[in-house]
């Protein structure tokens, strides 16, 4: 069972996500909040295994509260899915910089926040390739996020390093097969190494740091 909590200061966005899994039987909603503060209390109370966290809400809002979850060692199993009302937020990579293992439009189809749940249930991260290219564009052009390479960066194979690049300009393990002409297999045993190696906690962190390194073109 996926045990869920939804943070949002709209009554509407908590009503509908509570709608919707009340039919599924391998999620539960363990806790709604309405801002980051008792988002942050919620999670330490019910240890939820993904939390969808609204990025802007009062009293705390939800990068803040995002942070002291993944600080947190007895919350090691909890993911946290950013809520956005648009994919062009200008927090997106600091989200990502601080922990998101995605992120979900709140206009979406019903199926991806179901899939969302699941997926990083599951220890993956949620990045659409749209996302993934927004992150590279704000790194690009934003000064305050200049380079700053991860010290196990040259630990990494060129191969791993090549891969890890692709991860980090959207591409999905099949399309980096097809154009590396490797095995979709060899691809996540080079995705896992470079995960291992640069200790990223998913894909999403993965795709921050190989970005902040300059593997990407």
């Amino acid at each position: 069972m996926i045990r869920l909590l939804v943070a949002d200061d709209q009554a509407l966005v908590r009503m509908g996500v509570r709608v919707l899994v009340e039919g599924e039987d391998d999620i539960l909603l363990v806790g709604e909040a309405t801002d980051g503060e008792q988002a942050l209390e919620l999670t330490r109370a019910h240890h939820p295994d993904v939390v969808l966290m609204d990025i802007r809400m009062p009293v705390r809002d939800g990068i803040d509260a995002l942070r002291e979850i993944v600080a947190d060692p007895r919350l090691t199993g909890t993911r946290v899915v950013m809520l956005t009302t648009f994919e062009l937020d200008e927090y997106v990579f600091d989200s990502l910089a601080a922990g998101a293992s995605g992120f979900l439009v709140k206009d979406g189809e019903t199926a991806e926040l179901l899939h969302a749940v699941r997926v990083v249930a599951e220890g993956e991260s949620l990045l659409s390739p749209s996302v993934t290219r927004r992150v590279i564009a704000e790194f690009a052009t934003a000064p305050r996020h200049r380079a700053d390479p991860h010290p196990g960066i040259r630990t990494l194979t060129e191969r791993e390093a090549e891969v890890a690049g692709l991860v980090a300009e959207g591409m999905s393990n099949t399309e980096i097969a097809d154009r590396l002409f490797l095995s979709p297999a060899t691809v996540r045993t080079h995705v896992g190494r470079a995960m291992l190696k640069l200790e990223a906690r998913d894909r999403a962190q993965l795709v921050v740091f190989a970005v902040r390194s300059g593997l990407t073109r």
